[in-house]
Protein backbone atom coordinates (compact mmCIF):
# COMPACT_ATOMS: atom_id res chain seq x y z
CA UNK A 1 0.00 0.00 0.00
CA UNK A 2 1.41 3.43 -1.31
CA UNK A 3 1.88 6.25 2.13
CA UNK A 4 0.26 9.41 0.60
CA UNK A 5 0.97 12.94 2.03
CA UNK A 6 -1.97 14.84 2.85
CA UNK A 7 -2.25 18.88 3.32
CA UNK A 8 -5.31 21.09 5.39
CA UNK A 9 -5.46 24.13 3.90
CA UNK A 10 -8.09 25.40 6.75
CA UNK A 11 -6.00 24.32 9.45
CA UNK A 12 -2.56 23.96 7.58
CA UNK A 13 -1.73 20.42 8.96
CA UNK A 14 0.53 18.25 6.98
CA UNK A 15 0.30 14.14 7.61
CA UNK A 16 0.69 10.91 5.49
CA UNK A 17 -1.82 8.06 5.87
CA UNK A 18 -0.91 4.00 4.26
CA UNK A 19 -4.09 3.35 1.54
CA UNK A 20 -4.92 2.14 -1.49
CA UNK A 21 -4.60 3.44 -4.43
CA UNK A 22 -7.98 3.42 -5.25
CA UNK A 23 -8.73 5.13 -2.30
CA UNK A 24 -9.91 9.11 -2.63
CA UNK A 25 -7.95 11.99 -3.21
CA UNK A 26 -9.07 13.98 -0.09
CA UNK A 27 -8.80 11.99 3.66
CA UNK A 28 -10.17 13.91 6.77
CA UNK A 29 -7.55 15.85 8.60
CA UNK A 30 -6.62 14.56 12.30
CA UNK A 31 -6.25 17.66 13.37
CA UNK A 32 -9.11 19.64 12.52
CA UNK A 33 -11.51 16.81 10.73
CA UNK A 34 -12.14 18.83 7.92
CA UNK A 35 -11.47 17.14 4.45
CA UNK A 36 -7.49 17.36 3.45
CA UNK A 37 -5.90 16.90 -0.16
CA UNK A 38 -3.38 14.61 -1.32
CA UNK A 39 -0.32 16.36 -2.51
CA UNK A 40 2.80 15.50 -4.76
CA UNK A 41 5.23 14.07 -2.09
CA UNK A 42 8.95 15.49 -1.98
CA UNK A 43 11.92 13.29 -1.44
CA UNK A 44 15.40 13.70 -0.46
CA UNK A 45 17.34 12.95 -3.09
CA UNK A 46 21.42 13.68 -3.56
CA UNK A 47 21.97 16.55 -6.41
CA UNK A 48 25.25 17.39 -8.08
CA UNK A 49 25.43 21.25 -7.60
CA UNK A 50 26.61 23.67 -10.82
CA UNK A 51 27.10 22.93 -14.62
CA UNK A 52 29.64 19.88 -15.34
CA UNK A 53 29.57 19.47 -11.16
CA UNK A 54 30.57 15.81 -12.19
CA UNK A 55 29.36 12.55 -10.34
CA UNK A 56 27.59 12.72 -6.96
CA UNK A 57 29.74 12.43 -4.10
CA UNK A 58 27.30 9.49 -2.82
CA UNK A 59 28.93 6.77 -5.15
CA UNK A 60 27.63 4.15 -6.98
CA UNK A 61 23.87 2.81 -5.65
CA UNK A 62 23.86 -0.51 -5.31
CA UNK A 63 20.57 -3.27 -5.71
CA UNK A 64 20.72 -3.38 -1.79
CA UNK A 65 21.83 -6.25 -0.97
CA UNK A 66 24.28 -7.33 1.44
CA UNK A 67 27.79 -6.99 -0.18
CA UNK A 68 26.66 -4.65 -2.58
CA UNK A 69 28.50 -1.98 -0.68
CA UNK A 70 25.58 -0.45 1.01
CA UNK A 71 26.38 -2.15 4.10
CA UNK A 72 30.17 -1.56 4.97
CA UNK A 73 30.66 -5.06 4.00
CA UNK A 74 32.53 -4.78 0.11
Amino acid sequence: MPLYEYACNPCGARFERLQPMSAARESDCPRCGLPAKRVLSVFAAPVAVGVGAGPSPVGPVSGGACCGGGCGCG
